[in-house]
């Protein structure tokens, strides 16, 4: 700390007088305090942790104010928090007039797909776009970065900040949609989003991730007044982190992990509130297989009566880590500690007597021990019309199990007609709560026929080459069908089980643009009518 009056030369050091010459004698200089965490301080130089965060708050700030980005940017939330603290005392913090005027979305340039998400992105939340490889979730963030530069209702008027954790921007994309979108192309010169108000930057590891989100990217947004903080994607590297170590057989540190992103959902929490900013995650997804939840609501689940299991598996906590193992429709799940709370206890048998009960006295304890029986077991739920012979109906599931909630909050797993793989977003339970809103990208091939042309076959007798053409006919992969669906959100209605309620939408040069099939296939039947009256004609 031998350079902070170099660094800083006005900074109050005899208020902090009593930590000074602790940090001296570590050797801690002013750029570790910018760069280490509060913690780690701590645990070298043995002070109370709330002092050194007090401390590491105060040189920041000190920074802030010397670089002039200390006050904060026109139209910011807490610029609006200021000037309601200075008119209105001992009054609530936000009223139904406040939210009103705050409130501000970031458009995705088609309105099918802005009325399904409430208006579009809403500012001051954390929200989640999560599918699969090819899905569309980077070309809906590039749609974002240049929407937000317009002015209301379709933007922020405020510049963007991409951090990768993958791949590099494509600002050859993004020049792409600038010429093709209709919407940008409406607009003169002057008025059209850039490029130059998009800063991108790489993090090629969870360090190097952390260092960004808390150093540097507070500043950013002050000095630049970003109104767009994009994350592509948030579960590469912690992915690479933990599980590599997994890998190698060394203990994957779950606990550490999820304290990790618990920090990370409050970081960006707090700086979208503050700064009035949308912050925006693509997240991946993992294949769900067998006893991952991939069946029906509760209630609905119909088993056939031979692959009903009638030997139960053992519920022996030490095998499974202290958490205990049901067997639900033949298979074993795992379930919640607290899910058996919500058991009934188990009926203990009577003491044994050495009074000899006769034949009678035996009868009515057993029509008693089959009426308790039947009283306590949960009534199966009704078979499938027509199937009440030839399937029996399984038992309900725990409410506590993860199985039967993670339909809610996944966006896969809550139509049992669904003839799509189920997929499961990634960093867990944990990370799904950090979050304000989820949407959720499913896409499902289309088949086609493809001809293909086998030649050039030896003929052994003549000695000679004869060129025999084989026509076959297989299926191949002629397009995509993707969908949008609101998973959950503050602001905006689900959509609902499966893809009934989902926006079905297609990836063009302009972007993202919502498909409408009912007028769609309104338009081919009249083409098909217009060329039947010709040829008729």
């Amino acid at each position: 700390m031998t350079d902070i009056i170099r660094v800083l030369p006005h900074f109050p050091v005899g208020q902090y007088a009593n930590l000074i010459p602790v940090l001296e004698r570590h050797g801690l200089t002013t750029c570790d305090l910018l760069t280490l965490d509060a913690a780690d301080i701590g645990k070298r130089t043995h002070l109370p942790l709330l002092d050194v965060k007090r401390f590491c708050s105060a040189v920041l700030a000190a920074l802030h104010a010397d670089l002039g980005v200390s006050n904060p940017p026109p139209g910011s939330k807490t610029d609006q928090n200021n000037t309601s603290n200075e008119t209105v005392t001992n009054a609530l913090r936000n009223t139904p007039a406040t939210l009103s005027t705050k409130w501000q979305t970031i458009s995705t340039l088609d309105p099918t797909l802005d009325l399904a998400l409430g208006g579009g992105i809403p500012a001051g939340y954390i929200t989640e776009i999560t599918g699969e490889s090819g899905a569309g979730k980077t070309q809906f963030l590039l749609t974002l970065l240049l929407s937000v530069q317009l002015p209301p209702p379709h933007g922020l008027g405020r510049p963007a900040l991409y951090i990768s954790t993958e791949a590099a921007l494509s600002t050859r994309r993004l020049s792409q949609m600038l010429n093709a979108n209709p919407m940008f192309r409406s607009l003169d010169r002057n008025s059209r989003p850039s490029l130059d108000q998009i800063i991108s930057t790489a993090t090629p590891d969870l360090e190097s991730q952390d260092h960004i989100l808390t150093f540097q990217v507070p500043v950013e947004i002050e000095r630049r007044n970003i109104g767009l903080l994009v994350l592509d994607s948030v579960a590469a590297n912690y992915r690479a982190e933990f599980e590599r170590s997994a890998s190698r057989g060394q203990s994957s540190n779950m606990g550490a992990r999820s304290a990790e992103l618990v920090r990370l959902g409050m970081h960006l929490r707090e700086l979208a509130q503050k700064y009035n900013l949308a912050v925006v995650v693509s997240n991946q997804v993992a294949d769900r297989f067998g006893g991952s939840g991939g069946g029906p609501p509760a209630g609905s689940f119909k088993t056939p009566a031979s692959s009903l299991s009638s030997r139960p598996l053992p519920n022996n906590s030490s095998l499974t880590g202290g958490v205990g193992v049901s067997v639900f429709g033949g298979r074993a799940t795992q379930e919640s500690p607290l899910a058996t709370r919500s058991k009934p206890l188990p009926v203990a048998d009577p003491p044994s007597s050495s009074i000899p009960r006769t034949s009678q006295d035996q009868q009515i304890q057993q029509e008693a021990d089959e009426e308790l029986a039947s009283a306590m077991k949960p009534p199966p739920p009704p078979p499938f019309p027509g199937e009440e012979d030839n399937f029996l109906a399984a038992p309900q599931p725990p409410v506590l199990l993860l199985d039967h909630q993670q339909r809610w909050f996944t966006g896969w797993g809550d139509d049992r007609y669904a003839d799509y793989g189920l997929k499961t977003p990634c960093l867990g339970l944990v990370w799904s709560t950090q979050i304000s809103a989820r949407i959720a990208l499913l896409k499902r091939p289309v088949y086609g026929a493809a001809r293909h042309v086998a030649s050039s076959t030896k003929d052994n007798d003549d000695d000679e080459y004869a060129d025999r053409s084989i026509m076959t006919m297989t299926s191949s992969i002629r397009n995509w069908q993707r969908w949008m669906k609101v998973v959950f959100a503050p602001h905006a209605k689900a959509s609902g089980p499966g893809i009934e309620d989902a926006v079905e939408y297609e990836i063009y040069m302009g972007g993202i643009r919502a498909i409408d099939r009912n007028n769609k296939k309104s338009k081919d039947k009249d083409k098909d009518n217009d060329e039947g009256v010709r040829e008729t004609i």
